[in-house]
């Protein structure tokens, strides 16, 4: 897989591997083998997916990554590391928001390098529960601290809105890289922040592209489900019923599968593969446990929608009625959306 450039010399993969689905607190029904899991990791390194992307707050997923790694140095030998890139995050509990410590982040980064076996990460993404506790400059400030150290080689920033991005950017702690929800479902991005980081030259990296799962052949022309096996179903599910509803959502199923026919492939993998194409995105992130859609996982960079799929996938959004807001809104401030979310793992 090609590579593309996140920041200057910084090349990555356009599809990155993502690890929630990995953490112990993600499952709703049993454990991960972490053999296999070690084993698929490094099946996506080989194939070309060789960013990877978790968190320190992701149970049990730095440590498995490090076991990926150190299996990949025994194979490979030296070579290994630069085969590979880092990405964690930095998420500073809720309940020391108020009273938050830039020490902090250093003790933090420093536990992600010994759990991962690195002296250096190549991205710490940083999330700050509460715009209300004012100190996430001073932990944005500490990251940058330890980028100059050499611990990390790129700052980036997770969740934020367009207001926190430009404080931040005027403040002289421009990020290389925004990871944020943005897909065919979430168009919040499109208020002012992809415009913002195509101006100002930050790399938008998005999750969410495939809803957890329920943008595939599996939902098409189903009934609307009751039950959830992960958190993430949970979430999107939520995400879903913005949008519209289940049936404006069979709609755009329905609409997507016709697309993906044409291209010989997978509903999810034209849905990636869309919001890959807009403008200012970098990368999107697969939330992949296992090699079973490795395939077309390769594919979504090679997609070339044409002017009438991108209409008819256009058609169908302009009907939806959200979600609304900023980024990262509804998740921080409706009950709803933040009630699935764990603020104090650290």
């Amino acid at each position: 897989m090609k590579k593309i450039e996140l920041a200057p010399g910084y090349l990555i993969s356009p599809v990155i591997k993502g690890g929630w689905q990995l953490s112990t607190g993600h499952s709703l029904k049993g454990a991960i083998s972490e053999e296999q899991s070690i084993a698929d990791i490094l099946g996506f390194v080989d194939a070309g997916i060789s960013t990877l992307d978790f968190g320190d707050i992701y149970t049990g997923v730095e440590v498995l990554v490090g076991k990926a790694l150190a299996r990949l140095q025994e194979r490979d030998g030296a070579a290994a590391r630069a085969k590979i890139q880092l990405h964690t995050k930095y998420v500073p509990n809720e309940s020391s928001l108020d009273s938050y410590d830039p020490r902090d982040a250093k003790e933090i980064v420093a536990r992600s390098l010994e759990r991962l076996g690195v002296e250096q990460v190549d991205l710490v993404q940083f999330h700050w529960w509460r715009y209300e506790a004012r100190r996430y400059l001073n932990a944005l400030e500490a990251l940058f601290e330890l980028k100059a150290s050499g611990a990390i080689r790129e700052v980036g920033i997770t969740n934020f809105d367009l207001p926190r991005l430009q404080e931040m950017v005027e403040a002289g702690f421009k990020p290389a890289s925004i990871q944020i929800q943005y897909s065919i479902l979430d168009r919040r991005a499109e208020n002012g922040l992809t415009d913002y980081c195509l101006e100002n030259g930050i790399g938008i990296l998005c999750y969410g592209t495939v809803a957890g799962g329920f943008i595939s052949e599996r939902f098409l022309q189903q009934p609307e489900p009751k039950e959830f096996d992960t958190r993430s179903n949970i979430k999107y599910k939520l995400i879903i019923d913005d949008f519209g509803g289940w049936e404006l959502f069979q709609e755009l199923l329905a609409a997507l599968h016709e697309i993906a026919v044409a291209h010989k492939t997978d509903v999810a993998t034209i849905s990636s593969a869309f919001t890959l194409s807009r403008p200012g995105v970098k990368a999107v992130i697969v939330g992949a446990r296992n090699l079973e859609h490795l395939h077309n996982n390769l594919l979504i960079p090679q997609i070339d929608l044409s002017d009438e799929e991108i209409f008819a996938i256009e058609n169908i959004i302009a009907r939806a009625t959200g979600p609304v807001g900023p980024v990262y809104g509804l998740e921080r401030d409706n009950e709803r959306h933040r009630s699935i979310m764990h603020t104090n793992n650290n």
